[in-house]
């Protein structure tokens, strides 16, 4: 699930990032700002979903993907659309 919340006196968006895998230990979010490299991990909550808070530029769109427990890549199903990517599947894309 993406949240999104734009700020009024600044061209920025907080963007919250909640996702439930089944029987997760780490959660990570990858693509955002084309950084493929450095991941953004979640929080663990007691209901055993994972959420992050990312600020972006408004006007933008971003490729991200989430990666869970460092081999698996999942997708977000709330994202604004999908793009396919160089390895056969698709990635998620935001809009901001």
């Amino acid at each position: 699930m993406l949240q999104k919340t734009y700020l009024k006196t600044k061209d920025l968006c907080k963007v919250k990032f909640i996702v439930k895998p089944e029987s997760a230990e780490k959660v990570e979010v990858l693509g955002l700002n084309s950084d493929w490299e450095n991941s953004i991990l979640l929080n663990k909550k007691k209901d055993g979903s994972f959420s992050a808070e990312v600020t972006l530029p408004k006007n933008t769109e971003h490729e991200f993907k989430y990666r869970i427990d460092g081999t698996e890549w999942l997708e977000e199903p709330d994202a604004d659309k999908q793009s396919p990517n160089a390895f056969g599947s698709t990635n998620s894309v935001l809009v901001v």
